[in-house]
């Protein structure tokens, strides 16, 4: 890539960046945005996912300030879920670098599809498993299974992360969280230290197409406040619907882009 971008580039990743930033502050999957495309202009696979994973850390901030007032609700999360998630996501990104693709990327349509049906399912096997959110706080062993479930999320979104918003939003439910609002606080907060440690590595690993980079964070970070801004002047159930549809539609997309 040279250093000057066309302007029909530049205006086509800055809009798609912004779309991809909103998705994600909402549920998640705006990398089936930003990867594509990064692609469609002639990147390379690995150097797209590099680049979109950096793009779209850096707007993540935008969605923190969108959801800062309910930034508390996340805090009593951080010690159970912060350190396994720096881990995980760490973990995710030295894969992406070292195994082939093809496989991982093979389960990503199952694995939007599973995330979404148990998140629709949350609150009905909550109540199954006896799980409440109170508990993770004093139950080892519910801690431990809320914590590799985090562990494993993380090392998704280190890898890749389209859908790991749907992911975390699906763990949250089971664990006996239901203010839509207060997880998506908790999940923009934990995302952010997935990418965050998983961007630091990619950038190291230096895969990062910088031109591509810096359009799609100013964006993504206007579609990240936007979208924070958007899902808290809307009913927990409108968003909930929203959250699904999402969910559904980035499996379809991705089953067809994968087997189709």
């Amino acid at each position: 890539m040279g250093e000057s971008l066309p302007l029909l580039e530049i205006a086509t990743l800055a809009v798609g960046a912004c779309l991809a930033g909103a998705m994600n502050a909402i549920a998640g999957g705006g990398t089936i945005i930003t990867f594509p495309l990064l692609i469609a202009f002639g990147m390379p696979a690995i150097q797209a996912n590099a680049t979109s994973t950096v793009a779209l850390t850096v707007g993540i901030f935008g969605s923190v300030y969108g959801y800062r007032q309910n930034l508390p609700a996340a805090k009593p999360w951080m010690k159970l879920f912060g350190p396994v998630s720096l881990v995980g996501g760490l973990f995710g990104a030295w894969l992406l670098t070292v195994t082939s693709e093809k496989f991982f990327n093979d389960l990503v349509p199952f694995l939007i599809l599973f995330a979404t049906v148990l998140f629709l399912l949350g609150n009905v096997l909550n109540r199954l498993a006896g799980f409440d959110a109170l508990e993770m706080t004093t139950h080892s062993a519910k801690r431990f299974t809320a914590a590799a479930a985090q562990f494993a999320v993380a090392v998704y979104g280190g890898y890749f992360g389209a859908g790991i918003g749907i992911l975390m939003l699906a763990s949250f439910a089971l664990i006996g969280l239901k203010n839509i609002h207060e997880m998506n606080a908790i999940k923009t907060v934990l995302g952010g230290l997935i990418n965050v440690v998983a961007a630091v590595y990619l950038v190291w690993a230096g895969l990062v197409q910088w031109p591509e980079a810096i359009v799609m964070m100013i964006g993504s970070t206007i579609g990240y406040y936007g979208g924070a801004a958007l899902t808290q002047k809307i009913s927990q159930a409108q968003v909930r619907l929203l959250i699904a549809g999402i969910g559904l539609a980035l499996s379809a997309v991705f089953f067809w882009r994968q087997f189709c």
